[in-house]
Order: structure tokens, then C-alpha cells, then sequence
């Protein structure tokens, strides 16, 4: 089976620009598209999870899935190499329009693909020490400006934001949005339902980490 790909991070993007390259593309290799997915990325949250799964759950083993651009899998290098290594998994035949790349997990001798993982693997580990280095400076400037950063005297209660409180300074430091931090950066490690944007809210406040 061969899947259309399309993914927007807002509900107004027009995604016919996308649908039209994938077919256009698709009439070049002389293919059919069988099915398009089209996930956007700010719609309600179970929904988006839910078209997310179907993709995975909709490809099999010698399948070909077709996307416009690299950026379409996820919005971080970690997130699209993630995407990259679970289709993969799958034995799925990966073609990218625009990087004029085709990943097939199927063929031992494609070194390029190989290659290309392994640069992906080292540019999110990269990104990972970028976002550490970034927060530390974040918290260290707030403790310059005289705000206590961590639990308040006398409080012991442990909470499950602990671990990832530098994580969460620094992009709430860097403009993020309390909503874009739970759906994009904690429920991928903590899980749906075990973090929400009221309680991160109340964390922060009796924290000290926000006004």
C-alpha cells in the first residue's frame, strides 16, 4: 500500500499544496496513492493522536509511505527521528520529496539511508546538549534576577514535574506556551493523562518559577 502523508501545525494551513506534491510525485515513480492521512498539529488532542496511530497502524511491512519534507514527521529532530526509527521498524519504504531522499529499511546494502540515520541521531544528541546549555543559562539569569528557583522553604511534597523542571523553565523561557509544553514536550515522556496544563500551572506558581 502507498499512504500520502500531511501534516500542518495550524487548522488554517491548506494542506492541497502538500496532497499535490505527494501526487505529483506519486505520477513520476508511476504509483497510485492508496490512502492520505492529514494530521494537524493544533487540532484537539485526541484526535490528533488518535491520526497519528492510524498511521502507523495503517502501514505494514514493503509499504511506502510519502511525505513532502523532512519537517512533516515531527517538530524536533528527536520527534522526526523517533517517527523515522519506528517506521523503520515497521519495513517501511520512507520516500521525502524534498530532501530527494528514499530510506528503505528493506535494503541492507542503502548506505545513504544509513548514513542519514546515523547524522539524525547525532544532530538530536546535539540538540539535546543545545537545550541543556540554553536552560542553564535561563536559570541561572532568573537566579540574577532574585527568583528562587526550585521547591519553597519548608515544602517536601515531591512532584512529577521534578524531573523535567529545567526542561520546562527553559521553553516557558523561550516564549513556549503552557499548552505547547504538555502536548509537545511532556506527554511524549510522561504519558497522556498524567500531566495537563492546569496542574503544570499550579506547579510553576508554588514553585516560584513563574509570576
Amino acid at each position: 500500500m502507498i499512504v500520502g502523508y500531511i501534516r500542518v501545525s495550524t487548522d488554517t494551513q491548506v494542506t492541497s499544496n502538500q496532497k499535490n506534491e505527494i501526487l505529483n510525485y506519486a505520477h513520476e515513480l508511476h504509483v497510485k496513492v492508496d490512502k492520505f492521512i492529514d494530521v494537524t498539529m493544533s487540532s484537539r488532542k485526541n484526535m490528533r493522536d488518535r491520526l497519528i496511530d492510524d498511521l502507523f497502524t495503517s502501514l505494514s511491512l514493503g509499504d511506502m509511505l510519502i511525505i513532502s519534507e523532512l519537517s512533516r514527521l515531527g517538530r524536533s529532530t528527536q520527534e522526526v527521528l523517533q517517527t523515522i526509527e519506528k517506521l523503520m521498524s515497521i519495513g517501511v519504504e520512507l520516500h521525502i520529496i524534498k530532501q530527494k531522499m528514499v530510506i528503505n529499511p528493506n535494503n541492507k546494502n542503502d548506505f545513504v539511508s544509513k548514513a542519514m540515520i546515523t547524522l539524525m541521531s547525532l544532530f538530536s544528541e546535539l540538540e539535546r546538549d543545545l537545550i541543556s546549555q540554553r536552560t542553564t543559562e535561563a536559570l541561572k539569569a532568573r537566579k540574577a534576577q532574585g527568583v528562587v528557583l526550585g521547591k519553597p522553604k519548608g515544602t517536601t511534597q515531591k512532584s512529577k514535574y521534578d524531573a523535567h523542571v529545567d526542561r520546562i523553565v527553559e521553553l516557558h523561557t523561550l516564549g513556549l506556551s503552557l499548552n505547547k509544553i504538555v502536548s509537545n514536550h511532556l506527554e511524549p515522556v510522561m504519558g497522556k493523562g498524567n500531566c495537563s496544563v492546569a496542574s503544570l500551572s499550579v506547579y510553576l506558581k508554588r514553585r516560584g518559577l513563574v509570576k
